[in-house]
């Protein structure tokens, strides 16, 4: 019988493979680069360098340390490994909440969101207000590797998370909220598990059965006719007429930022393997593919070490490559986009559990407010003035602010 007793478990990374990094980070063959200062064809050499510096003389067991000041567990679920965060709420009754990143996050990116939700009277905040914090690592990412099971993508996580906190951890109802494939896997959990589901936040606008995927195609579900579509982004299925004049604005800012998307998206479709040979073999590799996203999808209107700082992506880079997890947090995308929507009910709307969107103005995907309020029982729509596509990470006050400004009503 397989046991669904949460194991505490600690962060501790060899200190072979903190030799393995130092080692190949002293023996770098560096690409020619030239006029590229303004990033137009990646990332400039000159950062590059300045930032494997910094990883020369980053700490991390000061890191390391810092992580296992929080409670961690694994659980195995389906042969698959979870490693999840658990920060118990200070107050007279904490709403349980799971809160989901996507990639490339990992679950260090919910650090900051996790205090003030757990602890909001810290914080200046009310401790009513108080949440059972639980974040996960994607199976495949982070500490819920090694992963050898094929397959895995958002609408299996979906289920995977209704048993990590009902059966795991008992929790009979629940929130959840999420970014990028989190706010995927929460809309999900909204639409198929809505007498498990309090309420979701999200940062970008669900439209479940609406989203371009390589499975639209009925005649040939899975195959990659659908590619060109996701490669054109939202921007190629909506018009800036769909918008109303004050959101037309998101329409434009969708279209101006989506190129810096199209190549991962691309190579993560596509060939993910053939790709991690490289990144898994080098670490300047994959911090500059990292970095790279991390830069062009934020709100760092004060250089890319801004948002929410340097050592914030040596702690992410890090952890991709201490757990070799770069190969299976690219395959997500494979399997995401060749999966049919995992519809649960016909009804309208999809999601009829109340939903927030979070609107921060530098995200990366937006829907006009309407439709999106047609296909979801829409509650709250945030207008923060700050906070690009990893806002928890990036502006975790304003998140925190309004994630429990939509839940106050609903406990």
């Amino acid at each position: 019988m397989v046991s669904l007793e949460p194991q505490p478990f600690t962060i501790e990374i060899p200190d072979s493979a903190l030799r393995g990094l130092k080692a190949r980070l002293e023996d770098i063959r560096w690409p020619i680069d030239f006029n590229n200062d303004d990033w137009r064809y990646g990332v400039p050499r000159p950062y590059m360098e300045s930032f494997i510096e910094s990883w020369r003389a980053y700490d991390w067991r000061e890191s390391e340390a810092e992580m296992n000041s929080f409670d961690h567990y694994r659980v195995t679920l389906d042969d698959i490994p979870l490693h999840f965060m658990h920060v118990k709420g200070k107050g007279p009754n904490p709403t349980p909440i799971i809160l989901t990143h996507g990639w490339p996050w990992t679950f260090w990116d919910w650090k900051e969101v996790a205090l003030r939700l757990s602890d909001p009277a810290a914080y200046g905040g009310d401790p009513a207000d108080a949440f059972d914090v639980v974040v996960p690592s994607l199976p495949g990412f982070g500490f819920s590797t090694p992963m050898t099971v094929d397959g895995v993508q958002t609408q299996w996580t979906a289920d995977l998370w209704i048993r990590l906190m009902t059966d795991v951890l008992g929790y009979e109802k629940f929130a959840a909220a999420g970014g990028d494939f989190g706010a995927a896997i929460t809309s999900q959990l909204g639409h198929k598990y809505g007498d498990r589901i309090i309420g979701i936040h999200v940062t970008i606008p669900p439209l479940l059965g609406g989203a371009a995927s390589l499975a639209d195609n009925p005649a040939k579900p899975g195959s990659l006719l659908g590619l060109r579509g996701i490669l054109d982004g939202p921007t190629a299925r909506l018009a800036p007429e769909d918008f109303e004049p004050d959101e037309r604005w998101s329409w434009h800012e969708m279209d101006e930022r989506w190129p810096t998307a199209l190549a991962h998206v691309a190579v993560h479709i596509t060939d993910p393997q053939t790709f991690a040979y490289a990144l898994h073999d080098s670490p300047v590799g994959l911090a500059s593919w990292i970095v790279e996203k991390r830069n062009n999808w934020s709100d760092n209107r004060d250089g890319p070490d801004s948002l929410p700082s340097r050592k914030f992506l040596l702690d992410l880079v890090s952890i991709y490559w201490f757990t070799e997890s770069y190969v299976t947090s690219a395959r997500w995308y494979w399997h995401t986009f060749r999966t049919p929507w995992d519809q649960a009910h016909d009804r309208t709307p999809a999601i009829e559990v109340p939903v927030a969107v979070g609107g921060f103005p530098k995200e990366m995907v937006f829907a006009p407010r309407k439709m999106v309020a047609a296909r979801n029982n829409l509650k709250h729509w945030g207008t923060p003035d700050r906070g690009g596509h990893f806002a928890p990470a990036e502006v975790p006050d304003l998140y925190s602010d309004d994630l429990i400004d939509f839940f106050r009503s609903l406990r």
